[in-house]
């Protein structure tokens, strides 16, 4: 089916669809070549109901499907591979609620490996979109607990921030937001402290109390308080030291 501006769209019960969804995730790159040669347009294809409009409906590449839930296919490197010298754009956005980049996805679910070919394959380490804020992979793989894929974004040249280095424990770059000419600002650190304790970086969450974060701060995502953020994370060494310094779950909060 020809899409706008000649996209290949295809639903999900397409049978070149469904062919080359299950070659990548069967990890059969032979088998998934055969289909790139026979159809020419399939490694830019749409996979969703893509019909241009201002929002683009709601479509994923083929990329995105090597990178897809729960990640970790077999031959992941050897699939972008093929996808890539065929024509896919490893930059390529979701379209529909979020516009995420194959990199984010796998960020998302600690692919290392595929995040690596991505990389080498020419994706924006810092691709915004993220389902976490709009912001880049690391944002998504901080957010979600992903921590192999975290350092991993982090060695590559990922963009750090504050939230970042907290969440990560990165002392060395967490103080030099603080020794910049410009200090974070109250709320920054806020986000910040509720980072290190969804972490579970203790030390993290001591500099940044003593620098005036609120300990029972609530994130405007979700009802938790940086002890709900330590307790969901099983940082149980974080969970007696937060009581000490005032810390309570939401639910006991005077609200």
């Amino acid at each position: 089916m020809a899409g706008p501006a000649d996209v290949m769209v295809l639903d999900a019960g397409d049978p070149v669809a469904v062919a080359a969804v299950g070659a990548i995730h069967a990890g059969e790159v032979a088998r998934l070549t055969r289909l790139l040669a026979e159809n020419p347009r399939l490694a830019t294809a749409r996979l969703g109901d893509y019909d241009g409009r201002p929002d683009g409906g709601i479509s994923r590449t083929l990329l995105h499907v090597v990178a897809d839930w729960p990640g970790h296919y077999p031959n992941g490197a050897q699939t972008v591979a093929a996808l890539v010298a065929a024509g896919a754009d490893v930059n390529a956005r979701f379209t529909g609620p979020h516009q995420e980049t194959p990199l984010h996805w796998a960020a998302s679910n600690d692919d290392v490996e595929l995040l690596d070919a991505l990389l080498d394959a020419g994706a924006d380490i810092d691709a915004p979109g993220a389902v976490i804020g709009g912001g880049t992979p690391l944002a998504d793989a901080r957010g979600f607990g992903q921590w192999q894929a975290a350092n991993r974004l982090v060695a590559r040249g990922a963009q750090v921030t504050c939230n970042d280095a907290a969440t990560l424990g990165m002392m060395d770059r967490l103080t030099a937001f603080f020794d910049a000419p410009v200090p974070p600002a109250p709320a920054e650190v806020d986000l910040a402290f509720w980072g290190a304790c969804h972490g579970g970086r203790q030390e993290a969450a001591e500099y940044l109390l003593a620098r005036g974060a609120d300990v029972n701060w609530v994130p405007p995502w979700e009802d938790r308080t940086p002890l709900d953020a330590a307790a969901r994370s099983g940082a149980d060494h974080l969970i007696g030291w937060l009581r000490g310094h005032g810390g309570v779950h939401f639910a006991e909060l005077d609200r």
